[in-house]
């Protein structure tokens, strides 16, 4: 398979927002749930949320409310719109399946200065 890859991240300040792209293959998009993640402690990835293929989305409780996962049909691309960045939420965020199928891109780094 194919690493799945990230973009759009940058540097914003704290209360700003971001919008991250994350574009799939035409049969990943149609039939698989796409998540969003990011490091976390034990050199491992937690769920920033995540979108099934007829639209619903889970999000994690630290980012509830803040971040909106969204799916655009004719571009076969996942997006996540960040809103009220917080100093905590810089990081490097993927995309990937859910649960994790593929191999893992490069990711792309949010830098939120305070």
């Amino acid at each position: 398979q194919v690493p799945v890859v990230a973009s759009g991240g940058g540097l914003v300040q704290a209360g700003g927002s971001l919008r991250l792209s994350c574009a799939r293959s035409t049969v990943t998009y149609r039939f698989t749930t796409t998540g969003w993640y990011r490091p976390a402690p034990g050199n491992q990835r937690e769920l920033v949320g995540r979108i099934t293929t007829d639209g619903g989305t889970n999000y994690a409780d630290s980012v509830k409310g803040r971040f909106t996962i969204s799916r655009d049909n004719t571009k076969n691309t996942v997006y996540l719109q960040m809103n009220s960045l917080k100093t905590e939420d810089a990081a490097v965020y993927y995309c990937n399946t859910w649960p994790v199928s593929a191999p893992w891109g490069q990711g792309t780094q949010v830098t939120v200065s305070s």
